[in-house]
């Protein structure tokens, strides 16, 4: 065990980064991790009304499947560029690497912001969509309950302030419990399925031409013909974050080994199983105008009008802890990101958050810092819906985008003499195999972040308006202007901090650890 340990804190040498985190995080640890992140069940939970409501239960069929298949594309071009960089940094890390020093500054600001501000969103609103989970079981069982907005943010904020206290325990704590979210995530995803399949009778099932075919293509999106209406659905399948477990990779075992796999493996497991949750869920869906129903939740009210209350409860239950597993591990995560940003000195508190404590040996500083910050957009919801909406959908697109650039990078400076990557275990190699998954993923990311920036409803207004595109597009502006003006002076891009312990015993270790990753590299290029 110690001896893997050693192994993967010399990698993290050659990379420049001093060992700072225990390596508590097993295989299994991992796969959960990966697992969890994706949600599974939680997030068609959350996101099943889109797809349904917009272009009907044909448009949540096949857009799961075609998202999935894409975004597998994307999830293995990740685990390639994190089996070379396995750092908490992750693809922030990985972007300022792939490109040229002249680059990396810049690079490196945008790609940093772009994630942080994505994962911060992302942790918000799947909290804000826990809570409403939740008040959604409560408002099935109580006809008369009145749900408030300070209802909602309230349960928002306690939930994010225990998660918050969840993360502060020691790695060895939370690799324990992590090992288990992968068994409640799949457990209850098939158990719903078999249940679902059980209580609904064969009479009064849908037909095929329902679940995948024309009857079940329904427009209702009351101004986009049905084309849009249908691709609309993809906001389903695209809401998730693929690299979390990179930016967990200095607390993992063999963690260029075991991080890219656990990202393919759960990229794979969850489009599979989650396509099959969506088929059967459209199967026994009921008519389509009593959707979603009192709960404001379709999925919800379709496993009431199957199982009944209490056997909908039992195991909304269960889709609610998966959804706070979701969160757990979100957070976690975005505080690892948050504490790479800040070691590399990229926010304005001079390497504050880029501290990792004594007692637990993970970041509470940036732990803290980013529960704070992602109860901020859920307060704005009590101001202003719109408002809190609007940087909800920030997620998806600033995420995906800050995906595609290192992806980009990495083949357009492929011959750069100033670029050297070194492909780690998990390797495509530099054929058509890699080229292919490089891509098509960066055109599919650039196809769907057209879909998020549209309307989904008509006439547009300011209540119903998309401003996915304009924030995160200020954010851009915003953060180039910012570093023009004033971060240039304090941020020139990931960075060593071997400096800080330099000892001629870290010279031999950086320099032995460096020609390993070479020779490395050289036999995966062979092979």
């Amino acid at each position: 065990m110690s001896s893997i340990a050693e192994d993967d804190d010399h990698k993290l040498v050659a990379l420049g980064y001093k060992p700072s985190f225990k390596r508590e995080f097993s295989n299994l640890a991992t796969i959960s991790f990966a697992f969890s992140i994706m949600g599974l069940c939680s997030s068609i939970a959350t996101t099943f009304n889109t797809p349904l409501l917009l272009g009907g239960p044909a448009s949540v069929t096949w857009c799961w499947i075609l998202g999935s298949c894409m975004c597998f594309t994307l999830g293995s071009s990740i685990a390639e560029i994190v089996s070379a960089f396995p750092t908490c940094g992750g693809l922030y890390t990985a972007s300022a690497q792939l490109c040229p020093p002249s680059h990396r500054a810049v690079v490196g600001w945008v790609v940093g912001w772009l994630n942080i501000l994505g994962q911060v969103a992302g942790l918000s609103s799947t909290e804000f969509g826990l809570a409403n989970m939740i008040w959604a079981a409560v408002s099935i069982t109580t006809p008369n309950f009145v749900l408030t907005p300070g209802k909602t943010v309230g349960l928002f904020a306690g939930l994010l302030v225990v998660h918050g206290l969840l993360n502060s325990l020691a790695t060895r704590h939370l690799a324990f419990a992590t090992k288990g979210f992968v068994f409640v995530n799949l457990g209850a995803t098939i158990v719903i399925i078999i249940v679902l399949l059980a209580t609904t009778p064969r009479s009064e099932m849908h037909p095929p031409s329902y679940v995948f075919g024309g009857e079940g293509l329904v427009n209702q999106t009351g101004g986009w013909n049905s084309g849009i209406a249908f691709l609309l659905g993809l906001l389903s399948v695209q809401w998730t974050d693929y690299d979390a477990t990179a930016h967990i990779s200095e607390e993992v075992r063999r963690a260029a080994y075991a991080a890219p796999t656990a990202i393919f493996i759960a990229v794979i497991g969850t489009g599979l199983l989650g396509w099959l949750l969506n088929i059967v869920l459209i199967l026994c869906s009921g008519p389509l105008a009593n959707l979603p129903g009192p709960s404001g939740s379709a999925f919800l009210t379709i496993m009431a009008l199957r199982m009944g209350i209490p056997a909908a409860l039992f195991l909304w239950s269960f889709v609610c802890l998966t959804a706070f597993f979701v969160c757990q591990t979100a957070l976690q995560a975005c505080s690892r990101t948050v504490y790479a940003f800040s070691r590399d000195h990229g926010l304005p508190d001079r390497g504050y958050f880029g501290e990792v404590s004594r007692s637990t040996s993970t970041p509470l500083r940036a732990i803290w810092f980013t529960t704070i910050l992602s109860i901020l957009p859920g307060l704005l919801d009590l101001a202003s819906p719109v408002a809190a909406n609007a940087i909800f959908a920030l997620t998806a697109m600033a995420l995906d985008l800050s995906y595609i650039i290192p992806i980009f990078l990495r083949r357009l400076h492929a011959n750069h003499p100033e670029v050297n990557f070194i492909p780690g275990p998990f390797y495509m190699g530099p054929g058509l195999l890699g080229w292919a998954a490089n891509v098509t993923c960066i055109s599919w990311t650039l196809f769907v972040c057209v879909i998020f920036s549209l309307p989904i409803a008509f006439p547009v207004t300011p209540e119903n308006m998309n401003y996915a595109s304009v924030i995160t597009v200020g954010v851009i502006v915003l953060s180039g202007i910012w570093y023009i003006l004033s971060a240039h002076r304090h941020y020139h891009g990931p960075k060593s901090n071997l400096e800080s312990t330099h000892t001629p015993d870290d010279e031999k270790t950086y320099d032995s650890a460096h020609d390993k990753t070479e020779e490395d590299a050289g036999s995966n290029e062979v092979a």
